[in-house]
């Protein structure tokens, strides 16, 4: 708990100084992006590290969030310090209810219907012309008034301190759940679901607790993406995001809060040193993730938890020492016999 801790700090710590260390347009680009992919793993692992279900249809919050702030701050005029929470509200209720739906099956079930969901939700971005302006997107997401004047270095740095912020929530709210009966519950659900039941946790009730946060998060994630890239299309829904999360959750650690974190580094400096293969770069995408999974079941935080439990060995427990031999002729006590 301590070293996860730590982690945690240091790792906020140390990207809280990028933007006045980097000045760069374009490395300050990928950082953003980077903290925008480590909120959006943090909140998949809720589901998949913590509760052990996989979910296929993350994009469906995502999705939600991106597109409830495109339309409350072009349609009606919202600022972005309002749009982003209800973004996340209204991609908590969605996972409320798909989480109602979809937690009450297990295993390949669970997978299957989560998937159909983030595709029903993208036919309805493409299809419901009048509200989200269908295959065309909706552009023209505004930015704050502030960044009205301001140059776009600025602007950078503007988006960077706020992705930061919102990862900095997104991280105590998961950290305060992981870390609580609800945290624990969820655990034992992913251990043994039938032991879980029978010693009175309620899977379903904890399940939920879990989709709901994590969707919260995603769909905080959703709109923050909404205003930085100033646009949202049907795509928001589709697979990609998804398979960039996984395996940011599964390279980095499930079950872990910091692995996440070193997932959505390594995987996003990765897709850009690779974006000129293009096609290629899905593979060699595959091919490490079956080399984790291979090799890095736990992924690279399980790795340095067993190397940090090798240099550090628990200390053998101490045996307790035997009882003493009643002395010769003494009668035992509590046997109700007299001397």
């Amino acid at each position: 708990m301590k070293f996860e801790r730590n982690g945690l700090f240091g790792f906020l710590a140390l990207a809280a100084l990028v933007p006045f260390v980097v000045h760069d347009q374009y490395v300050l680009h990928i950082a953003i992006m980077v903290l925008f992919y480590a909120v959006l793993a943090t909140s998949l692992n809720l589901v998949v590290g913590y509760v052990g279900e996989f979910s296929l249809g993350h994009t469906a919050f995502l999705g939600t969030g991106a597109y409830a702030a495109a339309i409350l701050s072009t349609r009606y005029g919202w600022p972005m310090w309002l749009t982003i929470p209800v973004a996340g509200l209204l991609a908590a209720a969605v996972g409320g209810l798909i989480g109602a739906i979809t937690l009450r099956l297990q295993g390949p079930f669970f997978v299957i219907v989560t998937l159909s969901f983030a595709e029903v939700l993208r036919l309805v971005a493409d299809n419901w012309i009048g509200l989200t302006n269908g295959p065309m997107g909706i552009a023209g997401v505004p930015q704050p008034g502030l960044l009205a004047n301001a140059g776009n270095l600025a602007s950078k740095q503007f988006y960077y301190a706020l992705a930061w912020g919102l990862l900095a929530i997104g991280l105590y709210l998961s950290y305060r759940f992981v870390h609580s009966n609800a945290g624990r519950a969820a655990v034992a659900i992913r251990e043994n679901r039938y032991v879980a039941q029978s010693i009175g946790v309620r899977p379903l009730t904890y399940s939920m607790l879990a989709l709901v946060l994590g969707a919260f998060l995603s769909g905080m994630a959703g709109g923050f993406y909404a205003h930085y890239i100033s646009f949202v299309g049907p795509e928001m829904f589709r697979f990609a995001f998804m398979v960039s999360m996984i395996i940011m959750v599964l390279i980095g650690g499930k079950g872990t809060l910091v692995g996440p974190l070193i997932g959505a580094l390594l995987v996003t400096f990765l897709e850009e040193y690779l974006r000129e293969a293009k096609e290629l770069r899905l593979s060699i995408f595959g091919l490490a993730v079956i080399a984790i999974v291979l090799f890095l079941p736990q992924g690279l935080m399980g790795f340095a938890g067993r190397s940090r439990e090798r240099r550090h060995p628990a200390a053998p427990a101490v045996p307790l020492a035997p009882a003493a031999a009643p002395a010769a002729g003494a009668v035992p006590t509590g046997t109700g016999r007299t001397a």
